[in-house]
């Protein structure tokens, strides 16, 4: 009576996460992304930036897609599918993320990698921002 009864916690477990591949990388690599972001921040002297602050709950927001899309893969019994391409897209996400900072602390980065990400970051336009073109564009040209 009263007791705590582990197969609740089991449950929960699965359902949040399940057998979701790969996730114990993708925190690693968070973590590593909050390390190397803190300290570009302290060579900026911005260390205590509102962009840290969202910076931080966008990392928990990836958490919360990623729950959501095991919960779609266990009502859809996708096996994990849907998951799994998240989890490697974000896998990709923060990676790229730690190589921009560790460049803009002046650690050397691999010389066509260091390409690649300033031909990424080639649009200074923010998420909302380019929404706003796109829909604007597309209804310009009906």
């Amino acid at each position: 009576m009263g007791g705590f009864n582990l197969e609740h916690l089991e449950a929960a477990r699965f359902y949040l996460f399940g057998d979701v591949k790969f996730l114990h990388l993708l925190l690693l690599l968070m973590i590593l992304d909050i390390l190397t972001g803190l300290f570009k921040a302290w060579k900026n002297g911005n260390l205590w930036s509102r962009k840290s602050l969202f910076g931080y709950a966008r990392k928990v927001l990836v958490l919360v897609v990623i729950i959501l899309a095991n919960v779609v893969d266990q009502i859809l019994g996708l096996n994990g599918a849907v998951a799994h391409a998240t989890v490697i897209f974000y896998i990709a996400n923060e990676g790229l993320s730690i190589m921009e900072n560790l460049a803009e602390v002046d650690v050397l980065v691999p010389p066509g990698l260091a390409g690649k990400l300033k031909s990424i970051d080639t649009s200074k336009d923010t998420l909302p921002e380019e929404v706003r073109k796109e829909f604007s564009t597309k209804g310009e040209g009906k």
